[in-house]
């Protein structure tokens, strides 16, 4: 399996398309809610990588990782 470089990238610009937290960026949702899908199943598809990815990186305390990223793709200061 090849790892693709890009994701991160793209799992910082994307946006919850439903839901309570509709149109807010995936890295800005709550842990309880991804906590929630985690039980309920992830969504299919891409938007549920984008998900589970942030529910590891949740879970585990990884946010900071991200932090560079989000700098440098979005221009949000931490």
């Amino acid at each position: 399996m090849k790892f693709d470089d890009t994701f991160l990238i793209r799992l910082v610009h994307a946006k919850m398309p439903f839901g309570r937290f509709k149109n807010r960026y995936i890295t800005d949702i709550p842990v309880f809610y991804l906590e929630w899908l985690s039980r309920k199943g992830f969504p299919k598809g891409e938007l549920g990588q984008y998900l589970s990815t942030m529910y590891e990186i949740r879970i585990n305390g990884l946010e900071k990782l991200l932090h560079p990223i989000i700098r440098k793709e979005r221009g949000k200061e931490f």
